[in-house]
């Protein structure tokens, strides 16, 4: 079965960094678009940032100039990296991918567990 696990998630002082990284395991043939989204208490799920498979980046506006997403192919991985972060950008972040299994047709999505980041003093 195809897995997505984060990591990289923390505590960090507004103003800070963190990077993120997803990496997708199991039979996988191939993998398309990988996003990462954000979700706290009470509010909607929200696109971060998405990377095509041929490297083509696409940001909200209010991470733009702060945050950089980037993927490594040959590890099936994608990574957030976080700048000037704000308390208000404390969330639950997930990583979301279109991926084709070694016995499938057609691209398959896929959500990660989830991993914590906390932006505070």
């Amino acid at each position: 079965q195809v897995q997505l696990v984060e990591s990289g998630g923390g505590l960090v002082q507004p103003g800070g960094s963190l990077k993120l990284s997803c990496a997708a395991s199991g039979s996988i043939l191939s993998i398309g678009t990988m996003s990462w989204y954000r979700q706290t208490p009470g509010k909607a799920r929200e696109l971060v940032a998405d990377i095509s498979s041929g490297g083509t980046t696409n940001y909200a506006d209010s991470v733009k100039g702060r945050f950089t997403i980037s993927r490594d192919n040959a590890k099936n991985t994608v990574f957030l990296e976080m700048n000037s972060l704000k308390p208000e950008e404390t969330a639950v972040y997930y990583c979301y991918a279109h991926i084709k299994g070694n016995t499938e047709l057609w691209y398959q999505s896929f959500w990660g567990q989830g991993t914590q980041v906390t932006v505070s003093s």
